[in-house]
């Protein structure tokens, strides 16, 4: 048996079955340039330009949003930089916030408890923080108006050494500038 003939044979096969599956492909295809075959749904039917959405608008240039002041600290668990569950509603008020005012800045402010060296809660500081900055640009605000800080262990919410203040240490706090 000659194999090369057999291989030459194969590739004209398959030649010929990829060229009518793409002529097949071709044929169910819809022709754009036939336009009265199109559906097309006209928008502005009957429309006599004093239509009111009855949608309420929010103006988030604004502020003083009445959910902003005691929403801007988002907590961490120990040795985590990951945002818990209870702090996404925080991060997704902030990146409306942000998106809606493109002039509006923002300082994320990364804090830790204090056990461990300094400069390892300076880099986990910075980590919350920076993980907050990720959150807030991937819901749509500039990268330009978030910038993450850290404190570490300096700025102490509550002042103890047991898990209540640590718990409250453990914090990014989301500042305009």
């Amino acid at each position: 048996m000659n194999i090369s003939r057999f291989a030459s044979g194969s590739r004209a096969a398959l030649t010929a079955v990829a060229s009518a599956l793409v002529l097949a492909g071709c044929a169910s295809s819809v022709n754009l340039e036939d336009n009265n075959k199109v559906p097309v749904e006209d928008r502005n039917a009957g429309n006599t330009g004093n239509a009111q959405s009855a949608v309420a608008q929010v103006d988030l240039k604004n502020k003083d949003l009445g959910a902003i002041g005691s929403n801007r600290i988002i907590y961490f668990d120990f040795d985590s930089y990951t945002i818990r569950e209870d702090g996404r509603p925080v991060v997704d008020l902030h990146s409306k916030r942000l998106t809606g005012n493109p002039s509006l800045k923002m300082t994320i402010e990364g804090h830790t408890d204090e056990r461990g060296s300094r400069e390892y809660n300076l880099a986990l500081g910075q980590r919350r923080a920076e993980a907050v900055v990720k959150a807030l640009t991937l819901l749509g605000a500039k990268p330009t108006q978030v910038e993450a800080v850290s404190f570490g262990m300096e700025r102490p919410a509550a002042q103890g050494s047991n898990e209540e203040a640590w718990a409250k240490n453990r914090r990014a706090e989301l500042k305009d500038r």
